[in-house]
Protein backbone atom coordinates (compact mmCIF):
# COMPACT_ATOMS: atom_id res chain seq x y z
CA UNK A 1 0.00 0.00 0.00
CA UNK A 2 1.30 3.46 -0.91
CA UNK A 3 2.45 5.71 1.90
CA UNK A 4 -0.22 8.24 2.91
CA UNK A 5 0.38 11.82 1.88
CA UNK A 6 0.12 14.90 4.04
CA UNK A 7 -3.58 15.91 3.86
CA UNK A 8 -2.49 19.53 3.45
CA UNK A 9 -0.15 18.80 0.56
CA UNK A 10 -0.93 20.50 -2.74
CA UNK A 11 -0.12 19.33 -6.25
CA UNK A 12 2.75 21.84 -6.22
CA UNK A 13 4.15 20.20 -3.08
CA UNK A 14 4.20 16.80 -4.76
CA UNK A 15 5.44 18.19 -8.05
CA UNK A 16 4.53 16.93 -11.50
CA UNK A 17 6.44 13.66 -11.31
CA UNK A 18 5.53 13.01 -7.71
CA UNK A 19 1.85 13.37 -8.56
CA UNK A 20 2.23 11.26 -11.70
CA UNK A 21 3.91 8.58 -9.62
CA UNK A 22 1.02 8.53 -7.14
CA UNK A 23 -1.53 8.43 -9.95
CA UNK A 24 0.44 5.61 -11.56
CA UNK A 25 0.07 3.56 -8.38
CA UNK A 26 -3.72 3.96 -8.54
CA UNK A 27 -3.84 3.09 -12.24
CA UNK A 28 -1.56 0.06 -11.78
CA UNK A 29 -3.85 -1.30 -9.07
CA UNK A 30 -6.58 -1.68 -11.68
CA UNK A 31 -4.34 -2.30 -14.66
CA UNK A 32 -6.14 -3.13 -17.95
CA UNK A 33 -5.67 -6.40 -19.77
CA UNK A 34 -3.36 -7.85 -22.36
CA UNK A 35 -4.40 -5.45 -25.15
CA UNK A 36 -2.35 -2.70 -23.44
CA UNK A 37 1.23 -3.28 -24.55
CA UNK A 38 2.57 -0.05 -22.99
CA UNK A 39 0.62 1.86 -20.35
CA UNK A 40 1.29 5.08 -18.40
CA UNK A 41 4.87 6.25 -18.12
CA UNK A 42 6.09 6.48 -21.71
CA UNK A 43 5.54 9.12 -24.42
CA UNK A 44 2.40 7.31 -25.54
CA UNK A 45 0.41 4.22 -24.74
CA UNK A 46 0.65 1.26 -27.12
CA UNK A 47 -2.54 -0.70 -27.69
CA UNK A 48 -3.39 -3.86 -29.62
CA UNK A 49 -6.50 -3.59 -31.83
CA UNK A 50 -7.89 -7.01 -32.63
CA UNK A 51 -11.00 -6.50 -34.79
CA UNK A 52 -13.95 -4.25 -35.52
CA UNK A 53 -14.15 -0.46 -35.78
CA UNK A 54 -12.11 1.81 -33.50
CA UNK A 55 -14.22 4.66 -32.07
CA UNK A 56 -12.74 7.72 -30.33
CA UNK A 57 -14.27 10.61 -28.38
CA UNK A 58 -12.96 13.55 -26.33
CA UNK A 59 -14.69 15.68 -23.68
CA UNK A 60 -13.54 18.66 -21.62
CA UNK A 61 -14.75 19.61 -18.14
CA UNK A 62 -14.05 23.06 -16.69
CA UNK A 63 -14.52 23.85 -13.01
CA UNK A 64 -17.35 26.30 -12.49
CA UNK A 65 -18.83 25.41 -15.86
CA UNK A 66 -19.23 21.64 -15.72
CA UNK A 67 -18.64 20.86 -12.05
CA UNK A 68 -18.17 22.54 -8.68
CA UNK A 69 -16.00 21.18 -5.90
CA UNK A 70 -18.48 22.38 -3.28
CA UNK A 71 -21.24 20.33 -4.93
CA UNK A 72 -19.39 17.06 -5.48
CA UNK A 73 -16.45 15.22 -3.94
CA UNK A 74 -13.38 14.49 -6.04
CA UNK A 75 -14.35 10.80 -6.18
CA UNK A 76 -17.72 11.77 -7.69
CA UNK A 77 -16.14 14.14 -10.24
CA UNK A 78 -13.91 11.27 -11.30
CA UNK A 79 -16.89 8.99 -11.80
CA UNK A 80 -18.73 11.70 -13.77
CA UNK A 81 -15.73 12.46 -15.99
CA UNK A 82 -15.33 8.81 -16.90
CA UNK A 83 -19.06 8.16 -17.28
CA UNK A 84 -19.70 10.90 -19.80
CA UNK A 85 -16.91 9.62 -22.00
CA UNK A 86 -17.75 5.94 -21.65
CA UNK A 87 -21.31 6.84 -22.60
CA UNK A 88 -20.17 8.36 -25.90
CA UNK A 89 -18.77 5.00 -26.99
CA UNK A 90 -21.92 3.30 -25.74
CA UNK A 91 -23.99 5.62 -27.95
CA UNK A 92 -22.12 4.40 -31.03
CA UNK A 93 -23.03 0.83 -30.19
CA UNK A 94 -19.51 0.11 -28.99
CA UNK A 95 -17.67 -0.81 -25.84
CA UNK A 96 -15.03 1.45 -24.30
CA UNK A 97 -11.57 -0.03 -23.76
CA UNK A 98 -8.98 2.67 -23.02
CA UNK A 99 -8.96 6.24 -21.72
CA UNK A 100 -6.43 9.02 -21.24
CA UNK A 101 -6.81 12.06 -18.98
CA UNK A 102 -5.36 15.55 -19.23
CA UNK A 103 -5.43 17.47 -15.94
CA UNK A 104 -4.70 21.20 -15.87
CA UNK A 105 -4.65 22.40 -12.28
CA UNK A 106 -3.83 25.39 -10.10
CA UNK A 107 -0.73 24.80 -7.99
CA UNK A 108 -2.70 25.00 -4.75
CA UNK A 109 -5.14 22.19 -5.62
CA UNK A 110 -4.97 19.65 -2.77
CA UNK A 111 -3.01 16.66 -3.98
CA UNK A 112 -5.52 14.37 -2.30
CA UNK A 113 -8.23 15.80 -4.55
CA UNK A 114 -6.28 14.74 -7.64
CA UNK A 115 -5.72 11.27 -6.24
CA UNK A 116 -9.35 10.82 -5.20
CA UNK A 117 -10.45 12.02 -8.65
CA UNK A 118 -8.21 9.36 -10.20
CA UNK A 119 -9.68 6.66 -7.96
CA UNK A 120 -13.23 7.60 -8.92
CA UNK A 121 -12.28 7.70 -12.57
CA UNK A 122 -10.61 4.31 -12.42
CA UNK A 123 -13.56 2.77 -10.54
CA UNK A 124 -16.00 3.91 -13.24
CA UNK A 125 -13.75 2.59 -16.00
CA UNK A 126 -13.46 -0.76 -14.24
CA UNK A 127 -17.25 -1.08 -14.25
CA UNK A 128 -17.11 -1.60 -18.03
CA UNK A 129 -13.74 -3.33 -18.21
CA UNK A 130 -11.94 -0.25 -19.56
CA UNK A 131 -8.58 1.03 -18.37
CA UNK A 132 -6.82 4.36 -17.85
CA UNK A 133 -3.68 4.08 -19.98
CA UNK A 134 -2.09 7.54 -19.84
CA UNK A 135 -2.50 11.29 -19.81
CA UNK A 136 -0.82 14.55 -18.93
CA UNK A 137 -0.65 17.08 -16.11
CA UNK A 138 -0.09 20.81 -16.43
CA UNK A 139 -0.36 23.94 -14.32
CA UNK A 140 -3.22 26.34 -15.06
CA UNK A 141 -5.18 29.12 -13.41
CA UNK A 142 -8.36 27.04 -13.51
CA UNK A 143 -9.01 23.35 -12.94
CA UNK A 144 -9.74 21.63 -16.25
CA UNK A 145 -10.10 17.97 -17.16
CA UNK A 146 -9.82 16.57 -20.69
CA UNK A 147 -10.62 12.93 -21.36
CA UNK A 148 -10.15 10.89 -24.51
CA UNK A 149 -11.73 7.46 -24.78
CA UNK A 150 -11.15 4.73 -27.34
CA UNK A 151 -13.36 1.74 -27.90
CA UNK A 152 -14.51 -0.71 -30.50
CA UNK A 153 -17.68 -1.66 -32.32
CA UNK A 154 -18.00 -5.25 -33.50
CA UNK A 155 -20.92 -4.27 -35.74
CA UNK A 156 -21.28 -1.09 -37.80
CA UNK A 157 -21.31 1.98 -35.53
CA UNK A 158 -24.73 3.56 -35.05
CA UNK A 159 -24.60 7.18 -36.21
CA UNK A 160 -26.90 10.15 -35.68
CA UNK A 161 -27.79 10.21 -39.36
CA UNK A 162 -29.66 6.95 -39.91
CA UNK A 163 -33.19 7.69 -38.66
CA UNK A 164 -35.97 7.39 -41.25
CA UNK A 165 -39.63 8.37 -41.41
CA UNK A 166 -41.69 5.61 -39.83
CA UNK A 167 -39.09 4.72 -37.20
CA UNK A 168 -39.97 4.73 -33.52
CA UNK A 169 -38.08 6.79 -30.94
CA UNK A 170 -36.97 4.98 -27.79
CA UNK A 171 -35.18 5.75 -24.53
CA UNK A 172 -33.05 3.64 -22.21
CA UNK A 173 -31.92 4.77 -18.75
CA UNK A 174 -32.93 7.34 -16.16
CA UNK A 175 -33.92 10.70 -17.57
CA UNK A 176 -34.30 14.01 -15.76
CA UNK A 177 -32.81 12.84 -12.46
CA UNK A 178 -29.49 14.67 -12.81
CA UNK A 179 -31.32 17.82 -13.91
CA UNK A 180 -33.48 17.62 -10.81
CA UNK A 181 -30.38 17.22 -8.66
CA UNK A 182 -28.70 20.19 -10.33
CA UNK A 183 -31.79 22.34 -9.73
CA UNK A 184 -31.76 21.38 -6.05
CA UNK A 185 -28.05 22.15 -5.66
CA UNK A 186 -28.52 25.45 -7.45
CA UNK A 187 -31.01 26.50 -4.77
CA UNK A 188 -28.62 25.57 -1.96
CA UNK A 189 -30.36 22.33 -0.94
CA UNK A 190 -29.12 18.73 -0.72
CA UNK A 191 -32.37 16.77 -1.01
CA UNK A 192 -34.02 14.73 -2.39
CA UNK A 193 -30.72 12.95 -1.94
CA UNK A 194 -31.45 10.44 -4.71
CA UNK A 195 -31.53 13.27 -7.26
CA UNK A 196 -28.42 14.97 -5.89
CA UNK A 197 -26.57 11.65 -6.08
CA UNK A 198 -27.85 11.14 -9.64
CA UNK A 199 -26.22 14.45 -10.59
CA UNK A 200 -22.99 13.68 -8.73
CA UNK A 201 -22.63 10.16 -10.05
CA UNK A 202 -24.70 9.21 -13.13
CA UNK A 203 -25.56 5.61 -13.97
CA UNK A 204 -25.45 5.23 -17.77
CA UNK A 205 -26.94 2.03 -19.20
CA UNK A 206 -23.57 0.83 -20.47
CA UNK A 207 -24.73 -2.44 -22.00
CA UNK A 208 -27.66 -0.88 -23.84
CA UNK A 209 -25.72 0.62 -26.75
CA UNK A 210 -24.23 -2.57 -28.19
CA UNK A 211 -27.53 -4.39 -27.61
CA UNK A 212 -29.43 -1.66 -29.48
CA UNK A 213 -26.95 -1.80 -32.35
CA UNK A 214 -27.41 -5.55 -32.66
CA UNK A 215 -31.20 -5.07 -32.55
CA UNK A 216 -31.07 -2.79 -35.59
CA UNK A 217 -31.07 0.75 -34.13
CA UNK A 218 -30.94 3.20 -37.04
CA UNK A 219 -29.63 6.23 -35.10
CA UNK A 220 -28.48 6.73 -31.52
CA UNK A 221 -27.09 9.40 -29.19
CA UNK A 222 -26.38 9.75 -25.48
CA UNK A 223 -28.31 12.40 -23.58
CA UNK A 224 -25.67 14.69 -22.16
CA UNK A 225 -27.13 18.11 -23.03
CA UNK A 226 -30.88 17.42 -22.82
CA UNK A 227 -33.40 15.02 -24.36
CA UNK A 228 -34.89 17.53 -26.82
CA UNK A 229 -31.48 18.93 -27.67
CA UNK A 230 -30.21 15.45 -28.53
CA UNK A 231 -33.41 14.61 -30.42
CA UNK A 232 -32.70 17.69 -32.52
CA UNK A 233 -29.22 16.37 -33.31
CA UNK A 234 -30.76 13.12 -34.53
CA UNK A 235 -33.46 14.92 -36.52
CA UNK A 236 -31.08 17.34 -38.22
CA UNK A 237 -28.48 14.65 -38.88
CA UNK A 238 -31.08 12.39 -40.46
CA UNK A 239 -33.22 15.01 -42.23
CA UNK A 240 -36.42 14.03 -40.39
CA UNK A 241 -38.80 15.37 -37.77
CA UNK A 242 -38.94 13.69 -34.38
CA UNK A 243 -41.99 13.92 -32.15
CA UNK A 244 -41.66 13.25 -28.42
CA UNK A 245 -44.80 12.04 -26.65
CA UNK A 246 -44.99 13.21 -23.02
CA UNK A 247 -47.62 10.58 -22.17
CA UNK A 248 -44.90 7.96 -22.64
CA UNK A 249 -43.11 9.08 -19.47
CA UNK A 250 -43.85 8.16 -15.89
CA UNK A 251 -42.65 11.09 -13.81
CA UNK A 252 -40.82 9.67 -10.75
CA UNK A 253 -41.89 10.90 -7.33
CA UNK A 254 -38.59 12.71 -6.53
CA UNK A 255 -39.00 14.87 -9.64
CA UNK A 256 -42.60 15.58 -8.71
CA UNK A 257 -41.45 16.68 -5.25
CA UNK A 258 -38.76 18.98 -6.63
CA UNK A 259 -41.17 20.44 -9.15
CA UNK A 260 -43.61 21.27 -6.40
CA UNK A 261 -40.90 22.76 -4.19
CA UNK A 262 -39.45 24.93 -6.96
CA UNK A 263 -42.70 25.77 -8.71
CA UNK A 264 -41.59 24.02 -11.89
CA UNK A 265 -43.18 21.48 -14.19
CA UNK A 266 -41.22 18.23 -13.53
CA UNK A 267 -41.59 17.35 -17.21
CA UNK A 268 -39.10 20.15 -17.91
CA UNK A 269 -36.42 18.14 -16.12
CA UNK A 270 -37.18 15.15 -18.33
CA UNK A 271 -37.39 17.00 -21.65
CA UNK A 272 -34.60 19.52 -21.04
CA UNK A 273 -32.32 17.70 -18.63
CA UNK A 274 -29.00 16.13 -19.45
CA UNK A 275 -26.09 14.42 -17.69
CA UNK A 276 -27.95 11.21 -16.84
CA UNK A 277 -26.31 9.84 -20.00
CA UNK A 278 -29.32 7.77 -20.90
CA UNK A 279 -29.56 6.68 -24.54
CA UNK A 280 -31.93 7.94 -27.21
CA UNK A 281 -32.32 5.84 -30.35
CA UNK A 282 -34.55 5.18 -33.32
CA UNK A 283 -35.61 1.72 -34.48
CA UNK A 284 -37.52 0.53 -37.56
CA UNK A 285 -41.26 0.21 -36.99
CA UNK A 286 -42.18 -3.23 -35.72
CA UNK A 287 -38.82 -3.85 -34.06
CA UNK A 288 -39.08 -5.63 -30.74
CA UNK A 289 -37.31 -3.14 -28.50
CA UNK A 290 -34.52 -4.64 -26.38
CA UNK A 291 -35.07 -4.99 -22.65
CA UNK A 292 -34.85 -1.67 -20.86
CA UNK A 293 -35.85 0.40 -23.89
CA UNK A 294 -39.16 2.33 -23.91
CA UNK A 295 -40.92 3.88 -26.88
CA UNK A 296 -41.29 7.65 -26.32
CA UNK A 297 -42.09 9.02 -29.76
CA UNK A 298 -41.97 8.69 -33.51
CA UNK A 299 -40.04 9.79 -36.58
CA UNK A 300 -41.71 11.49 -39.54
CA UNK A 301 -40.81 13.18 -42.77
CA UNK A 302 -39.02 16.50 -42.29
CA UNK A 303 -41.44 19.34 -41.59
CA UNK A 304 -41.13 22.92 -40.42
CA UNK A 305 -39.65 21.88 -37.06
CA UNK A 306 -36.95 19.27 -36.48
CA UNK A 307 -38.43 18.33 -33.08
CA UNK A 308 -41.99 18.56 -31.79
CA UNK A 309 -43.57 17.63 -28.48
CA UNK A 310 -47.00 16.01 -28.63
CA UNK A 311 -47.26 17.09 -32.24
CA UNK A 312 -46.50 20.78 -31.76
CA UNK A 313 -43.85 23.36 -30.91
CA UNK A 314 -42.33 23.33 -27.43
CA UNK A 315 -41.48 26.59 -25.66
CA UNK A 316 -39.76 25.22 -22.55
CA UNK A 317 -36.05 24.61 -21.95
CA UNK A 318 -34.58 22.09 -24.36
CA UNK A 319 -31.17 21.50 -22.83
CA UNK A 320 -27.69 22.71 -21.95
CA UNK A 321 -25.77 25.12 -24.17
CA UNK A 322 -21.96 25.29 -24.06
CA UNK A 323 -21.67 28.97 -25.05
Amino acid sequence: MAEAIDPDATVADLGEFGLIGRIGEIVAAGAPGQDVLVGPGDDAAVLRVRKGHVVVSTDVMVEGRHFRRDWAEALDVGHRAAAQNLSDINAMGGRAQWLTVGLATPADLPAQWALDFTRGFAEECAAVGAGLVGGDISRADQLMISVTVLGACTVSPVLRSGAAAGDVLALCGRQGWAAGGLAVLGRGFRSPRVLVEAYRRPEPPYDAGPVAAEAGATAMIDISDGLLAEARHLAEGSGVTIDVETASFEVPEPLVAVGQALGADPMQFILGGGEDHSLLATFPAGTALPEGWTRIGSVGARGDLPVTVDGGAYDGPTGWTHF
